[in-house]
């Protein structure tokens, strides 16, 4: 496995050990030893999966409290994946860094509490799968509004298919201190 790390602390591009012969392949996606020891030591509590067609945005949305952790894949398809900071302290603070994840590439992000994370669809359709460090708490869920311009996330899609929630995101500036993390 090998594990790349960004210019934003925290966030990690995993590329797993890929086994494979004429019938086909096999890879580990999560197997808590290995993943420790290369920087990844949350504990998991939920497993989740979606799919989506070709020009859906989901995001970018983040709790607080109960902060989210997620290490994200793509079974299906090919997806634009991005994580914005949200840590205050952080000298990278309302920064993002995004990465193409597919079925090909077999890549894993992944994005640590204390980031807004969304992704789009680049592929026709596709099958997200996410590993995550906290349950899902629709009451402190929120969501970074995706085309912030003092954030500036360079979408590769222009006219995004986005959900009434993800519609209706904040700005970065308009956040409540409260919710963003330390």
């Amino acid at each position: 496995m090998k594990v790349t790390r960004v210019e934003i602390e925290g966030l990690l591009i995993i590329e797993p050990k890929v086994f494979g012969d004429e019938r086909g392949f096999f890879l580990e996606t999560w197997n808590e030893q290995r993943y420790r020891e290369a920087g990844l030591d949350g504990r998991f509590v939920q497993d989740n999966l979606s799919l989506s067609r070709r020009g859906t945005l989901r995001g970018l949305h983040f709790q607080n409290p109960n902060a989210q952790g997620k290490l994200v894949s793509v079974i299906e398809g090919e997806v634009f994946d991005v994580a914005v900071d949200l840590r205050r302290s952080s000298p990278t603070f309302g920064r993002w860094h995004g990465v193409n994840l597919s079925a090909a590439n077999r890549l894993q992000f992944y994005v640590p509490p204390g980031f807004a994370h969304g992704f789009a669809v680049l592929s026709e359709s596709a099958l997200f799968a996410y590993k995550c460090t906290e349950f899902y708490s629709p009451k402190d869920e929120w969501t970074l509004r995706w085309d912030d311009p003092d954030v500036g996330v360079r979408w590769p899609v222009s006219s995004p298919v986005l959900s009434e929630k993800d519609q209706r995101g904040l700005r970065l500036r308009e956040l409540p201190a409260d919710r963003l993390f330390p």
